[in-house]
């Protein structure tokens, strides 16, 4: 990876709207050591582009509609030998989406709203091969790792948001190939740990602490 002048450093922006992907291109072509080399609306496209080589970082949003999750796309080019770096850059700060993305191999994570020289800061940041949190996605990882005991597990995050979406219990053990008695045991610590004594209460409490997306 090279961010001199010489050879800028070479971005793909992935994200399904194109009037983001506008935006983005014209915030980073303004930098004299970016190069933004290559676009994709779908997280199937980015892994396909990344693949091929030439990039030094990706920009992922999360969400793509129905195809891939950005996390998902995130572990597959970050599983490639010299893969690119990954910065996610989406409007999503719970701590279900922070996690997945920074245990898929994440570089970074930062949000949307975040200034232009933030956003090329954590590009410069990325590049250079070292993390690049946003400041209030750092802050909520280390408030995870103070209260370990409370903190809700990446499962048990995973099961309260497809509550959240109103999967029962039978479908949320499909989706995640889980038994029936392993989501109620899971519920059980979540309802433990949030405090609460109902998927309703759960969802509400997990939704107001930011814990999941709704």
């Amino acid at each position: 990876m090279n961010s001199s002048a010489s050879a800028p450093v070479r971005l793909l922006l992935a994200d399904d709207h194109p009037v983001v992907r506008a935006g983005l291109r014209a915030v980073l072509d303004a930098e004299p050591d970016f190069l933004v080399a290559g676009e994709a609306a779908t997280a199937e496209r980015a892994v396909e582009l990344a693949a091929g080589g030439g990039y030094d970082v990706v920009l992922m949003d999360l969400q793509f509609g129905a195809g891939m999750h950005g996390s998902q796309a995130t572990a597959a080019i970050t599983a490639r030998p010299d893969a690119p770096r990954v910065l996610i850059l989406t409007t999503y700060d719970s701590d279900a989406d922070i996690l997945a993305a920074v245990e898929a191999g994440a570089a970074g994570y930062l949000l949307k709203d975040a200034p232009p020289e933030e956003l090329a800061a954590a590009v410069r940041t990325a590049a250079a091969g070292r993390s690049a949190l946003a400041p209030a996605v750092a802050h909520r990882l280390m408030d995870r790792m103070r209260t370990p005991a409370e903190a809700l597990t990446k499962r048990e995050l995973e099961v309260l948001q497809l509550v959240g979406e109103g999967l029962s219990n039978l479908q949320i053990s499909k989706r995640l190939f889980l038994s029936q008695a392993t989501v109620k045991s899971h519920l059980v610590h979540i309802y433990a740990k949030l405090g609460v004594d109902s998927r309703t209460s759960a969802v509400a409490a997990a939704t107001a602490r930011r814990l999941i997306r709704r």
